[in-house]
């Protein structure tokens, strides 16, 4: 009968250095008549137990690392097999799943990082022989992060009223013009202060994108300054995802940025893109303005009270639409009475409902109520009174967008469109309440499509 032992130690000699040792032997039992061979040492070596690749950029490949291999006392060779996004190779050159090393030799691998997906990728380099049955494995992580395309625009633009600014800028840019592999583009907007400080109060602002075709501004994003300072605590200040407008966002395009600032305290406006590379949800977008009421606070719907505002349209849709949807940014101005339960005016604090009627029918709803005023990460503009929810939008946030999904429309069809505001009354005592109003029919294909026809 034969006794067999298996001994495992690792031995570590330096932070960078790890040894793993495994001790095989078998002997003789009590058959003195056995010709089993006397015992003798097995042993690999890594130098390693943890790679760490960092952040590499997807569909890409890291530098190289390396990695020390070796075996003493083997009879069988070793085999090494890597898991997840990763390759090994014995010359730097050719990468593959797995290698093969020759016994009691020693050896530089190279492992390469190829990531696909972003976040974080864990693998492991497994090294094993015939000759036992334990298992050696060095784990390797890499972070997976998409290729970014920036481009920056308004530097440093002052805005405000009085002192030599004006409320406005506009100006021509050359932004990303390949879009076939862009998933997404996000806006970052950066208030500065000069030495006077920014201005005291929150103020409508927004930023708008020329189409070219119809020669109107289609609003991009809308935001409320904060009072009286910046949004230094964002590290790029407010974000905003523009993708719907990808089509108008393309080579040369001309921007205009609008604060309804009326002191001399002028807000100092960055404004930044990133084309983030990525497979797109489609290839072709087209957009087209519904309602264009957002040029200022006051310049919105007239709320409780009569007017001539031109609320419902008629659209055409392209005959190749996949994907469809509706975007709106709306927000209330205003302290007309009477007030709701809690003293609140309409229509900066009261709380509505709003629907998108499609031929007639409520298909969609808006709720105009709070999005948590107190939690917004601009928490230092004291003394103004930042603090208490608003109907929808918030000081020193960006007012929220509203996607409304119309995929179910059919492609080519023709349907009316209304935008309808809970009723309500004014007395006509406490001033006027309105609602700025933005809304775009986004459609979206995998052929070259067109803009959709919106119609009075």
């Amino acid at each position: 009968m034969t006794n067999c032992q298996l001994i495992f130690s690792k031995t570590i000699k330096t932070l960078s250095i790890f040894l793993l040792i495994l001790h095989f032997g078998c002997s003789g039992g009590d058959d003195s008549s056995s010709d089993s061979t006397p015992p003798s040492d097995a042993l690999i070596t890594v130098n390693d137990n943890l790679i760490s690749f960092g952040q590499v950029y997807i569909n890409t490949s890291s530098e190289s690392q390396s990695l020390s291999v070796g075996g003493d006392n083997l009879t069988q060779p070793i085999d090494i097999l890597v898991s997840g996004p990763y390759k090994i190779s014995l010359d730097d050159t050719d990468f593959s799943d797995n290698i093969q090393l020759q016994p009691s030799s020693q050896s530089q691998i190279f492992i390469k990082f190829f990531p696909t997906e972003t976040g974080l990728n864990v693998g492991n380099l497994t090294f094993q022989s015939t000759d036992f049955e334990e298992i050696t494995e060095v784990t390797l992580t890499g972070t997976g992060i998409t290729v970014i395309h920036s481009y920056s625009t308004f530097n440093q633009q002052a805005l405000g009223f009085g002192g030599g600014f004006n409320q406005s800028a506009s100006q021509v840019f050359n932004l990303h013009e390949d879009l076939s592999n862009i998933s997404q583009i996000k806006m970052f907007l950066q208030i500065d202060c000069p030495t006077t400080g920014c201005d005291d109060w929150d103020r409508f602002a927004n930023v708008k994108v020329k189409d070219p075709v119809s020669g109107s501004w289609f609003e991009i994003g809308r935001y409320i300054t904060p009072y009286w300072v910046g949004t230094q605590q964002l590290d790029r200040g407010l974000e905003f995802d523009v993708t719907d407008f990808k089509s108008l966002l393309t080579g040369t395009v001309e921007l205009r940025i609008y604060i309804e600032n009326w002191t001399a305290k002028a807000d100092i406006v960055t404004i930044d893109f990133d084309f983030i590379e990525g497979t797109p949800d489609y290839q072709y977008y087209a957009i087209s303005e519904v309602l264009g009421y957002h040029v200022n606070s006051i310049d919105g719907v007239p709320y409780g009270v009569s007017h001539n505002f031109d609320l419902d349209k008629t659209i055409q849709m392209p005959s190749n639409v996949e994907s469809g949807q509706f975007r709106t940014i709306i927000s209330g101005w205003g302290h007309a009475t009477p007030n709701d339960i809690g003293g609140r005016p309409c229509a900066e604090w009261c709380f509505r409902t709003h629907n998108i009627k499609i031929n007639g029918s409520s298909s969609f709803q808006h709720y105009m109520g709070p999005i948590g005023c107190a939690s917004n990460p601009i928490n230092n503009q004291n003394p103004g009174n930042w603090q208490p929810d608003r109907a929808g939008w918030c000081p020193g946030m960006v007012v929220p967008v509203r996607l409304d999904n119309i995929d179910l429309i059919s492609s080519g069809s023709s349907f009316n469109f209304e935008y309808d505001f809970e009723d309500w009354v004014s007395d006509e005592l406490g001033g006027n309440a309105y609602y700025a109003t933005s809304v775009y029919v986004v459609v979206k294909s995998s052929t070259p499509i067109t803009n959709p026809v919106v119609t009075d």
